[in-house]
């Protein structure tokens, strides 16, 4: 089997069987495409016998070419990814896989998780599952939370009678206080997969997001599994699911929506709740102002 041919069976697994994300796959492909060029001449054999020493050999020279925390870590899931593919491929299931763990950041101050983060951490959750159905899940609970401004508990709570979704939602949050929040396409997309995916039958009055053994599944479970994703990436301790929320509140705001707007998606019962963003919006103006300005870099 030539390069050509590893490739477009990754491309195959990524796109039809794992149903990635275009970001992903682009990204995943790439990172098996160096990988590939590095061995030469290579089979599926090869692939799945790589080892922690191999990983960390190609690891480095993408550090030697300027890869950041954050990206390597990411690189690191692909190509760990690719390797449990490929044991599939050549029959080797009983290899065990190399344990090497990713880089991590140095502990900072806060900060509000970017929109690559926030698609970083989702795909990663998503990849690192131990079903497809259960990645797909998780990915639909956390863009919930990034792409509508839901809390955990108010994403956990929808059921049957949500589905399908449309272009907005009826959520149900504190105080049993209702508001209506826009459904973005990839929002609505990631719910679809899931369901699609899922082995527990859809029932008007019964959890949308189901655990893995057909119950209702629990706030922990997720945080769990962004815990891992967040060590995985590299990124900060505050990168929790909440996160993906105020995140949501945050880059909203930077983009010029209003506080009494934003007060409404959120669902605070009180304007002070909302402007507490107008802090977190000024404090990254003021840090972008302190890099930027020439005076500022001269004192």
């Amino acid at each position: 089997m030539n390069r050509a041919d590893i490739l477009a069976a990754w491309y195959d697994h990524l796109s039809q069987g794992r149903r990635r994300s275009p970001h992903t796959i682009r990204a995943y492909t790439a990172t098996a495409a160096r990988l590939l060029d590095s061995m030469g001449d290579t089979d599926w054999s090869a692939l799945a016998r790589l080892d922690a020493r191999a990983l960390r050999t190609q690891l480095a020279s993408r550090r030697a070419e300027g890869l950041g925390n954050v990206s390597a870590a990411r690189e690191l899931s692909a190509l760990k990814a690719l390797i449990s593919f490929s044991r599939g491929q050549a029959g080797m299931e009983d290899v065990a896989p190399p344990r090497l763990r990713g880089p991590r950041l140095k502990k900072g101050l806060p900060r509000p998780i970017t929109p690559d983060d926030a698609e970083n951490l989702a795909a990663t959750v998503s990849d690192s599952a131990p079903e497809d159905w259960i990645g797909a899940r998780d990915r639909a609970v956390l863009l919930l939370m990034y792409g509508a401004g839901l809390r955990i508990a108010e994403a956990l709570s929808l059921t049957g009678s949500d589905i399908p979704l449309g272009q907005v939602l009826t959520v149900t949050g504190k105080g049993n206080k209702q508001r209506v929040v826009p459904v973005l396409p990839i929002v609505r997309d990631a719910v679809e997969e899931y369901l699609d995916r899922s082995p527990w039958p859809l029932q008007r009055d019964a959890p949308l997001f189901r655990g893995a053994k057909g119950g209702a599944l629990s706030q922990g479970m997720v945080q769990k599994a962004v815990a891992r994703a967040r060590v995985a990436l590299g990124l900060p301790a505050t990168a929790t699911p909440h996160a993906l929320r105020h995140s949501f509140a945050t880059h909203l705001l930077g983009a010029g929506a209003d506080l009494r707007s934003l007060q409404e998606l959120l669902g605070h019962a009180s304007l002070g709740s909302t402007q507490i963003y107008t802090k977190v919006d000024a404090a990254k103006l003021l840090e972008t102002y302190r890099n930027a300005h020439p005076r500022e870099r001269e004192t």
